[in-house]
């Protein structure tokens, strides 16, 4: 457990949005570097990437993120990387107002002696029209795809296992979806089970289990590019990953 995964202030619950019946949205995380999910600060978020779940998941669902077959530290396919019941569903607008307000670690500050800082996911700065982009993770290639998904989903009830992930019971196996894109409703009859399951195991809310795969990678690569935007570096062929 570390310091990163308890604060308070916590984000405002909009029950508006409840969905009647929690569903449950199953994907392939394929590079897990702390963007995206973003567990750090007491809230995990997802700001970016998946823009159709950030587009229709509601308060109540469940977002699961599992392994892919080709991570550093092994093959974690039917795995799971984290799984976060959505607390909180705000517009993308509303998150940049909140992450200055009340969450400034989760807007990137790429040269932070904190990686966590570096891969934060409020990389969208709307006080300008059209919104910038800060330097982060991402670049202008993923805005369509970034501002597509129109809203970030908010868990105060979050479990991030990362490179330590929690293997699936073979009862479980159809929530995976190793493809691009996810699963939701071909897991309806499987919502009950998985909640079931995972509920029994005990694990203690909000806490980091483990660590994101690349996030040393990625955060050494956007230390890089932030020399490169200042001048420090010449080397101009180092981008930041997603």
């Amino acid at each position: 457990l570390t310091s990163h995964s308890r604060r308070t202030a916590s984000p405002p619950l909009n029950s508006s949005v409840r969905h009647p019946m929690p569903r449950l949205f199953t994907y392939c995380i394929p590079v897990d570097d702390g963007a995206a999910p973003n567990p750090y600060w007491g809230v995990c978020t997802l700001a970016i990437c998946k823009p159709v779940i950030r587009r229709t998941a509601k308060i109540g669902d469940w977002v699961v993120g599992t392994g892919s077959t080709s991570a550093p530290s092994g093959d974690l396919s039917g795995k799971i990387v984290y799984a976060m019941e959505v607390s909180s569903v705000m517009s993308l607008a509303e998150y940049d107002e909140w992450t200055r307000n009340h969450r400034r670690e989760k807007i990137p500050d790429l040269q932070s002696q904190d990686l966590h800082r570096r891969v934060g996911d409020s990389i969208y700065d709307f006080s300008c029209n059209p919104a910038n982009q800060r330097p982060s993770v991402h670049n202008e290639g993923n805005r369509e795809t970034d501002l597509g998904g129109k809203n970030v989903l908010l868990s105060m009830n979050f479990y991030y296992f990362g490179n330590r992930p929690l293997p699936l019971p073979p009862h479980l196996q159809r929530i995976i979806h190793q493809t691009q894109g996810h699963k939701v409703n071909a897991n309806a009859a499987l919502v009950a089970p998985f909640l079931k399951w995972f509920k029994s195991q005990n694990f203690e809310r909000n806490c980091l289990r483990g660590t994101p795969d690349r996030l040393g990678e990625v955060a050494a690569l956007l230390l890089e590019h932030a020399k490169i935007r200042c001048g420090c570096s010449i080397d101009a062929e180092k981008a930041p990953l997603c």
